[in-house]
């Protein structure tokens, strides 16, 4: 039989900072949970792409929305916006930026500690 896990961010067992943003990742179940912490201003093609070198974000994101306001752009052009509560699956091939003057605190099940 499992047993139960917990962690805590507190406890995160990789922190990356990056312009306007950091995430935190924990450890749980096997797998990576990161909080994403976006601050205003933040926009992935300014901000991570030099990092990336790439076109646009080429990974996966199932992301839960716990304050603030994000926008995703996919490469064709396709947009929606998630703010508190919503939760959203963002294919590979978007880009994505903060709405607001308040920063954008996420959840994030894959992707970006890829």
């Amino acid at each position: 039989m499992a047993a139960p896990e917990a962690t805590n961010f507190a406890d995160a067992t990789d922190i990356r900072e990056f312009p306007h943003g950091r995430a935190e990742i924990v450890e749980l179940g096997g797998g990576e949970i990161a909080r994403l912490t976006l601050a205003p201003g933040w926009k992935w093609s300014e901000h991570v792409k030099p990092m990336a070198e790439t076109d646009s974000c080429q990974v996966a994101h199932f992301q839960y929305i716990v304050s603030g306001r994000v926008v995703v752009e996919m490469d064709d052009g396709a947009q929606v916006e998630l703010g508190p509560g919503d939760v959203g699956l963002v294919p590979p091939g978007h880009d994505a930026w903060v709405v607001g003057e308040e920063e954008c605190v996420a959840i994030d099940w894959g992707g970006i500690h890829t």
